[in-house]
Formats: structure tokens, sequence, C-alpha cells
């Protein structure tokens, strides 16, 4: 293919993207055009082949098919709706993979829906781990402000230990720090939050922070008051997941924590690298 060519199908397909209800989408009726189909009969058999594919899948077909009229103009000034339909990138993708490849637009879209939609998969894989690494550092923080708290209140680093582990197995159902990295298979050495996934993690940073603030407004002292008021929090954290279906204790392992990050460095430092070559 030309690139005279590829340029030109890459500024239709972007220029056609539009926002419906906050999601990326395009028109059905603009996408015949660019894929190079005059018929919009045609290309309706297009779209339910694309449709089946989809429901095929195991994937909600209303989802990423939407229909909605769009408003044309007419030789007389007046405008008349149509009928049409919202694509995602999705839809779209299937579309392509369902037209006729020896249609030139067909080629392209096939190319362009995979990439952007593997684009797309890895740029919510990145927000989903920057999430859970700020929730583990979150959870750091929350731990250490709990520690210095309780410190000046009779309690040692021995307690703080006791104090936690206790809230642990408040949490995840009578399950000790041990038993679920145990549960979990995770090394010897390392916390039980680096391999939690970020549900969890948030759960213990919330159940941490309520013993904080009600520590010092019950004005709490001793190993025993605090270590009791921990247990009750981590209790009612524990309530409010299982009743809405989740129950700690069995939620699998997340990946190291410690590696995620990581690769989320290494991602920081090649773009940093590419941007660096691109002002060079």
């Amino acid at each position: 293919m030309k690139q005279e060519l590829v340029v030109k199908l890459f500024q239709k397909f972007e220029g056609a993207c539009y926002l419906y209800n906050q999601i990326e989408c395009w028109s059905a009726r603009e996408l015949q055009e660019v894929l190079g189909y005059t018929e919009w009969r045609n290309f309706l058999k297009v779209i339910e082949k694309a449709k089946t594919a989809c429901e095929n899948a195991g994937v909600r077909v209303p989802d990423h098919f939407v229909d909605v009229n769009k408003m044309v103009l007419l030789g007389s000034g007046a405008e008349r709706a149509i009928e049409d339909i919202a694509l995602t990138r999705y839809a779209c993708y299937l579309i392509a993979q369902n037209g006729d490849p020896s249609k030139s637009e067909i080629a392209f879209a096939q190319t362009y829906f995979a990439v952007q939609t593997r684009r797309q998969e890895i740029i919510e894989q990145r927000l989903l781990d920057v999430g859970r690494v700020s929730a583990r550092e979150k959870l750091s923080r929350s731990e250490k402000k709990l520690s210095s708290i309780i410190y000046e209140r009779g309690v040692d680093d021995r307690g703080f230990a006791i104090i936690r582990s206790k809230g642990d197995q408040a949490l995840f159902g009578g399950y000790s720090t041990q038993e679920m990295k145990k549960k979990l298979a995770i090394p010897d050495g390392r916390p039980l939050a680096d391999f939690l996934p970020t549900l969890t993690i948030k759960a213990k940073d919330f159940a941490t922070e309520l013993t904080s603030h009600n520590v010092i407004e019950k004005d709490l002292i001793g190993k025993n008051q605090i270590s009791t008021e921990h247990v009750e929090n981590n209790q009612a954290v524990r309530k409010m997941l299982i009743k809405r279906g989740v129950k700690p204790e069995d939620l699998p392992p997340a990946e190291d924590v410690k590696k995620v990050q990581r690769k989320l460095d290494g991602d920081e430092k090649k773009l940093l690298k590419n941007v660096k070559k691109k002002e060079a």
C-alpha cells in the first residue's frame, strides 16, 4: 500500500472518531464511506457479521453497537433523521475483520483498529498498575503514621507488629498474616501487602486510617485498647466487603508490586529516551 494512501486513510479514521457518552466512537454511516462501501445495506451485512462475532466472543453487543439517529441535510436545506450506529473501537475492529479483504480500506482498517485496540489495552493496564503501586505506597504511609501515633501511647515496634497481625486476622476471616502468606505462596521475608490485589490493599489502608483516627479521638492507650480498636475496624471493613460479595482471603494473589514498579520505571525510561531522540 502506497505511503500516501496510508496517510490519507489514517487521517480519515482519526477524523471520523468522536465522543458518545464520553466513549470514543465512530459513526457507522461515516465508517461506511471510509471503508469504501457505497451501499448502506451492504455495509449493514458486514455489521451483522461483526455483531455475531462479538456475541460469539462472549461480549455484550449493546455495549459496542448502539443504535442512534443521525441528522442529514437534504437538498432543500431541511434536515432528516436517519438510522445510524455508534461503534466502539472494538466494534470497528470486528467490522474490519468481517469486511471485504480485497478493499485496501479494509486491509488498512484491520491493522489500524488492531493496533489501536492493543494500545488502549496497554494504557488501561498501565493505569491499573499505577493505581496498585500508589495504593501500596499509601498503605505504607498509613502504617507508618499509625506506628508513630501509638508509639507515643506506650506501644513499641513489637506491639505494633502484633496489632497489625491481629488486624489481618480480622480482615481475612481468621487467617493470620503468616497463614495468608502461605495460602498465597508468598516468599519468606516479603510483606503480605506486596502481593495483594488493589482492593485488599485499599481495604487494609482504610482500616488502618480508621484506627489512627479513633486512637486519637477516643484517646486510647496501650496495646490492648489499640489492638481491640484495630480488630474492630478490620472486622467492619470485612463486613462491608462480604456484603458486596467479596471475601478478601479468597482473592487471588497479584503480581509482586516491586516488579510492577520496576516495569513502570522501565517504561518511563524508554519514553524519556525516545523523547530525547526526537529532540536531538
